[in-house]
């Protein structure tokens, strides 16, 4: 049911978007990777679910072995991003950049990057400078944009007491220094900030990696003990028909 949903709500974001902007995007594209994540989950689930009702072996089978490799991949992401650290980090700033560059080709990238800005308090990839990749925010002097050398509204300092948001406060700003951007703005890029969220979480994101896997493991258990259950009342049943097919039985 959570996968139907998922995929619902995917395909109903993705329909709302212009055509142009979305094929712009489609590598960064929040509601195709929703959608695709919501198909996999369904396909394996379905295996698992009508497999166990069914006493379906190959069913048993495919949904086990989905889980084991999803698992594994799991634990593969997981030590190659602790050991290769610095590979992993380039890969974010990729990501990162890219998001930047086609920041307003997509609605909804536009609001994760907004809101990650926003809870980060940080402003672009590696410096509030990165914002000059866009082509609404680049500093060039031919850029005609009303935006050139701004950033985001998201990067502006808050404050508390400010009942509306000004989302004119970034205008400009790509144009000074560290030490004068810093009275209006967050000059301090996303990366190092999830990095130091990252180090400062980690019980946290080890307790929710575990949560993820216990299921899988208790999952694929399940699955086999099922699967030698079903494989011991076939032999079973077998054993019957022999013996009573058996004249002498």
């Amino acid at each position: 049911v959570i996968s139907v949903v998922m995929v619902a709500v995917g395909v109903y974001a993705r329909l709302l978007k212009h055509a142009e902007a979305a094929v712009a995007c489609l590598a960064v594209d929040p509601a195709i990777l929703l959608v695709v994540v919501g198909v996999l989950t369904f396909l394996i689930t379905f295996c698992g679910c009508i497999g166990s009702l069914r006493e379906n072996i190959c069913l048993l089978q495919v949904f086990s072995v989905c889980l084991t490799i999803i698992f594994l991949l799991q634990l593969a992401a997981g030590a190659l991003g602790f050991v290769f650290s610095d590979t992993a980090r380039g890969k974010v700033s990729e990501i990162i950049n890219g998001a930047i560059v086609h920041y307003r080709d997509d609605l909804d990238l536009q609001n994760l990057i907004d809101f990650g800005q926003k809870e980060f308090s940080c402003c672009g990839g590696v410096s509030y400078k990165d914002w000059s990749q866009n082509m609404y925010f680049n500093c060039s002097a031919t850029n005609p944009s009303r935006e050139r050398c701004a950033v985001p509204f998201s990067c502006c300092l808050r404050d508390a007491d400010q009942a509306i948001i000004n989302t004119m406060c970034g205008h400009g700003m790509q144009a000074r220094g560290y030490l004068e951007a810093s009275a209006f703005i967050h000059t301090n890029g996303c990366i190092d900030k999830l990095a130091n969220w990252t180090h400062s979480n980690l019980f946290l994101l080890g307790g929710i990696t575990l949560g993820l896997a216990l299921p899988q493991l208790v999952g694929i258990v399940l699955a086999q003990l099922l699967i030698n259950q079903i494989r011991d009342q076939i032999k079973l049943q077998l054993y019957n028909q022999r013996h009573r097919a058996d004249p002498w039985y």
